[in-house]
């Protein structure tokens, strides 16, 4: 990665965050992204400089696709050109289906993949002019497996896997690679922050049990493999989409986990209430796909700014655990 000019967004926080500094460890000038809370991009971006790298941090709200334009061509005239475009930025939303509005799912499907899809393109524009490039799209395990009320959210990170493999295909012969990364359970630092009563401790015994690697995914497994692929060394890899996660998705295929619906009444204490009642209960319920926290749904975090009610990003966002800004 030395000198390769590379732009990550959502990396105020968790996994977008360790991605733009693992880019930096290995030589990269990173552009990073957010999108209202500056707090985490600005530290990485002086913990980038430290290293001797060019960085700097850009706003831009993904639920206008103008900005998310802007933010391509900002970044482009920052670091001179751009040869790796990390995609990671994205919120999460579950609802039952028969509730979920119009203006919810749009608001979804405009920052998931509708502001990445325009963004990419005016980067890739620029990648033609100095040879190519490399595209990394961070999607996540509900793209490949299903789980209730997600449907909006899953459908969001499908999307970002056939338009992978899609561009692949057109841009590959134009010297530009793209791939995706769909990670599991990976625990971030605002899972304390929209979780009550959430600990590691209950996490590491849960992870334990419950993942067949015997533990949750860490946030620098996921940006040295997004690093690999936007490498050189990767130069043959091209349209795919790497699963990170454990691999948690056989377990639940296998039948080694009862049904989602019907283990959870004793995953909430006996009755389906919709309220977990500790942080381990919590994980046992991510993995068993059961919905998310009703009480999460009524507070809007803005670990990542794009957050509205009913809409968690990173932390929040237990089922891929990215907790992305």
């Amino acid at each position: 990665m030395s000198a390769k000019r590379v732009l990550v967004t959502g990396s105020g926080t968790g996994i977008g965050r360790e991605i733009a500094l693992e880019f930096a460890r290995q030589g990269a000038d990173v552009a990073l992204h957010y999108s209202h809370n500056d707090a985490g991009a600005r530290s990485a971006v002086q913990e980038i400089r430290a290293l001797g790298r060019k960085a700097e941090a850009f706003r831009a709200d993904f639920n206008d696709v103008a900005q998310a334009q802007s933010l391509g061509q900002q970044a482009v005239n920052f670091l001179g050109g751009i040869d790796c475009l990390v995609n990671n930025a994205g919120i999460t939303f579950n609802r039952p289906f028969l509730a979920v509005t119009p203006e919810q799912f749009d608001a979804v499907y405009h920052v998931n993949i509708r502001a990445q899809f325009f963004l990419t393109q005016v980067v890739a524009e620029d990648m033609l002019k100095h040879g190519g490039g490399a595209v990394c799209n961070i999607t996540s395990i509900h793209g490949v497996s299903g789980a209730p009320e997600h449907s909006v959210y899953a459908g969001t990170k499908g999307a970002i896997i056939a338009y992978t493999r899609s561009l692949a295909v057109e841009l590959a012969h134009k010297g530009i690679r793209v791939n995706a990364i769909a990670p599991g359970w990976v625990t971030v630092e605002n899972y304390s922050k929209a979780i009550p009563g959430f600990n590691n401790e209950d996490a590491c015994k849960v992870a334990h049990e419950k993942v067949p690697v015997g533990r949750s995914g860490e946030k620098l497994e996921i940006a040295k493999l997004a690093v690999f692929l936007c490498s050189d060394a990767a130069g043959y890899i091209i349209g795919q989409t790497i699963i990170a996660d454990g691999p948690v998705r056989f377990r639940l295929r296998a039948g080694n986990l009862s049904h989602p619906i019907e283990n959870s009444a004793s995953i909430m204490g006996g009755t389906r209430t919709g309220r977990i009642i500790s942080a381990r209960d919590l994980h046992a319920a991510v993995l068993w796909r059961e919905p998310l926290l009703s009480q999460l749904q009524q507070h809007r975090f803005d670990v990542a700014g794009h957050g509205f009610r009913g809409c968690h990003r990173g932390g929040p966002d237990l089922a891929d655990g990215r907790g992305r800004d």
